[in-house]
């Protein structure tokens, strides 16, 4: 099977325009200038104040992918069969990232209850706002055949519409090729591969097992980047020291994106009636994987780590950042886009709320770029990301701004600004004790 660096060429015309190539204009790539935060929003609102108020444009091309919208399902029980997924499409959402796969499905033993909420209000109050949400779910539990039939059945009846295949395997390079081979035959767009699933299975050296192993992390990409010959995002998990060790890694190892981040490692907390942990399964628990509302800090934190790696280290090479984490308003969204996120992805929140979360998602994301007289979300894309610095740096810059405030005159500075209104607080202005 040919790579996707030195043999795309040979491929055929479905295969061609799926990793992002047409016909008649050539690699479609460079159109998104890879982590390009050179914007400056205000030549952008002179322009935009002189012309006519243009409705703006949410969709976006990412390694080639063109999506109506940057909102895209991120891999989990919102993406489990072909039912949800075909809701998630047919609802609006820019793409669709399949719960994770691998090839023996058997293997995989879910339990119930598996998830548990943590609420705003004292004592974990039924009517409180849910600010958290853990989960001790594993992988599709379904057989491979069974969503590769499925995957298939989508890309036909949605062929301009993405669909990526969120992959995990074994430390073992066949069953990592024949994976990426079996799913590729179906038409997914993109492989989204699960380096950071914070529980379940970490003795098989499976998910955050390899992305918390940078050694092991390059073998792995090596092996996947070498046959695979579509788009490859490393999913990140947050459960490391430095986060940009790992997205350094895959990106250099071939992956053409990277996405951040996974859930956090948790335990949701103890029901002080029973003495036992939550969620409860036959009188115990295991730690488990934390989301929602209240780690949208932390992933914003993370997410722009990595982006200001990427700038630094990759400059305007054509890679991409999908944001996730916590992500249930149109501002959320817009916070990961403003610093340098492509995409952003959302899971918990349609658990929480549903499919159609993605028409509120679309049209705060629109009121917010018509605020700032955005035309497009290039147009803001890494545009927060310059703003950040060392606490050195904010030190240096407080002293020179309290400088210059003090070299500022005060009062009057000419007999003819005397007015009448204002004589008692002038006369002040000029006083010394």
């Amino acid at each position: 099977m040919p790579t996707k660096r030195t043999s795309m060429a040979s491929l055929g015309l479905a295969q061609r325009i799926r990793i992002g190539l047409d016909g008649n204009s050539g690699v479609e790539f460079p159109m998104m200038g890879g982590l390009n935060f050179g914007k400056t929003r205000v030549g952008f609102r002179v322009m935009a104040s002189e012309g006519q108020s243009v409705e703006p444009d949410l969709s976006v091309t990412v390694n080639g992918l063109k999506m109506p919208n940057p909102f895209v399902i991120g891999s989990g029980p919102p993406g489990t069969n072909y039912t949800v997924m075909k809701r998630a499409f047919d609802e609006g959402w820019g793409g669709v990232i399949a719960k994770t796969v691998s090839l023996e499905a058997d293997k995989v033993k879910n339990v119930t209850p598996r998830y548990a909420k943590l609420r705003a209000d004292a004592n974990g109050s039924a009517k409180g706002q849910i600010i958290g949400w853990q989960n001790i779910e594993l992988i599709s539990d379904r057989p491979l055949e069974t969503m590769l039939k499925e995957f298939k059945q989508l890309k036909e009846e949605y062929p301009d519409r993405i669909l990526i295949a969120s992959i995990m395997e074994e430390y073992n390079k066949a069953a990592w090729e024949e994976l990426i081979y079996r799913c590729e035959e179906t038409g997914i767009d993109a492989f989204e591969i699960n380096f950071s699933c914070p529980h379940g299975m970490p003795e098989r050296r499976m998910g955050a097992a390899v992305g918390q192993d940078c050694d092991l992390l390059e073998e792995v990409c090596g092996w996947i980047n070498a046959v695979a010959t579509v788009p490859v995002w490393a999913k990140m998990t947050p459960n490391i020291t430095d986060i940009t060790k790992p997205a350094r890694v895959a990106l250099n190892q071939g992956c053409e994106g990277v996405s951040a981040i996974n859930t956090i490692m948790s335990v949701m907390g103890i029901n002080l009636d029973t003495l036992r942990p939550e969620p409860c399964v036959e009188g115990y628990s295991t730690p488990g994987g934390y989301s929602s509302k209240a780690v949208h800090p932390i992933a914003l934190a993370k997410v722009m780590n990595i982006a200001r790696m990427m700038k630094s280290e990759f400059g305007d090479k054509d890679y991409s950042l999908s944001a996730i984490g916590g992500v249930e308003t149109g501002g959320d969204a817009a916070e990961f886009i403003l610093l340098g996120a492509d995409t952003v992805q959302v899971c918990t929140g349609v658990m929480m709320h549903g499919y159609g979360l993605v028409k509120t998602l679309c049209s705060e994301l629109k009121d917010f770029m018509r605020k700032h007289n955005f035309s497009s979300i290039e147009d803001f894309r890494g545009t927060s990301l310059e703003y950040f610095t060392t606490h050195t740096d904010l030190v240096r810059r407080q002293q020179e701004a309290i400088r210059q405030r003090k070299a500022v005159k005060k009062g009057l500075q000419s007999d003819k600004d005397w007015t009448g209104d204002g004589f008692v607080q002038e006369t002040e202005s000029m006083v010394s004790n």
